[in-house]
């Protein structure tokens, strides 16, 4: 299939009835997606959306609304049709192209890489599971802004990148456990949502803060929430709710520290993105562990 592109700002312009033809959806079905796009914030509608004159078959000249590729492809990733899913393949297969050419020049950031393409490819096939990730994306539905979480590592290798903040809450069982009541109450879920198999889930909390010889084992902000994310994902202590419980407690932790927003009050980690490292996470090997934690950190600070 053939679709005209308009191209202009380095960037590709489509409008509704050309985003239409190219996902095989109605027009009312993208403008909806498109809408909710604006709606949750996940992109600003004044950046990425453009009116031109176009003369239509009638003679008359309109102002038709043009897209450009940002919401293409949020489009793209929300669409459900044989065409989306096929869109969302060469998507995939673009961004591994472009991240291994960016990484030749160092073996070591080579290794990384393949490592985290063998990641996205796990997570992808638990991706297609709509509920799952459905499910998570409304636990986070107070997060916006789509970011591409692979393009934040900016082709440099992964360290953990931390801040100087301090930490002025500190996690504990109970108001742990607190918080997922909050969770089941405001979303719902299955009578086995949040509970717990056995004495993991107490283990992950009591870690974070944990000690040796004097020092915090985990001395950054960071570095605890990013663990408290992997742990609760990686231990499974829940019957029902593993991974939104997780992301539920990540940004909770986040938020009872004040580090839930960067200074021009942007998310450090919004939905799409957490979505994506929690379903990451799930899938990694424990031999990824201290790769996921890095990704994680990275993300949190990827606006410092």
């Amino acid at each position: 299939m053939d679709v005209q592109v308009k191209f202009d700002k380095e960037t590709v312009w489509l409008s509704l009835n050309q985003v239409s033809e190219l996902f095989d959806k109605d027009k009312s079905v993208i403008s909806r997606h498109i809408r909710n796009i604006f709606k949750e914030g996940e992109l600003e509608r004044n950046s990425v959306v453009a009116k031109n004159a176009t003369t239509a078959s009638d003679g008359k000249t309109y102002q038709i609304e043009f897209f450009n590729l940002d919401v293409i492809i949020s489009v793209g990733y929300r669409v459900n049709s044989k065409k989306g899913t096929q869109f969302r393949i060469w998507a995939t297969s673009q961004l591994k192209e472009h991240l291994i050419k960016g990484y030749t020049l160092n073996e070591k950031r080579l290794k990384q890489l393949q490592q985290t393409i063998q990641l996205v490819n796990r997570a992808s096939k638990q991706i297609s599971n709509t509920d799952e990730a459905q499910g998570l994306m409304e636990v986070l539905s107070d997060y916006s802004r789509a970011l591409d979480i692979l393009d934040d590592y900016d082709h440099q290798k992964l360290s953990k990148k931390v801040t100087d903040k301090d930490v002025t809450f500190s996690i504990d069982y109970i108001e742990a456990i607190k918080a997922i009541e909050q969770l089941r109450k405001k979303f719902g879920g299955s009578s086995l949502f949040g509970n717990e198999k056995d004495q993991s889930f107490k283990s992950s909390i009591a870690v974070i803060d944990q000690t040796f010889d004097g020092k915090d084992l985990y001395p950054s902000l960071e570095e605890k929430a990013a663990n408290l994310l992997y742990l609760v994902v990686k231990n499974h202590s829940f019957t029902d709710g593993n991974k939104r419980i997780a992301a539920w407690l990540f940004v909770w932790y986040l938020a009872k520290n004040n580090f839930l927003y960067n200074e021009d009050g942007t998310k450090k980690i919004v939905n799409n993105t957490l979505v994506a490292l929690t379903l990451m996470i799930a899938e990694s090997n424990p031999a990824e562990k201290e790769m996921m934690i890095s990704v994680v950190m990275n993300l949190m600070n990827s606006k410092e």
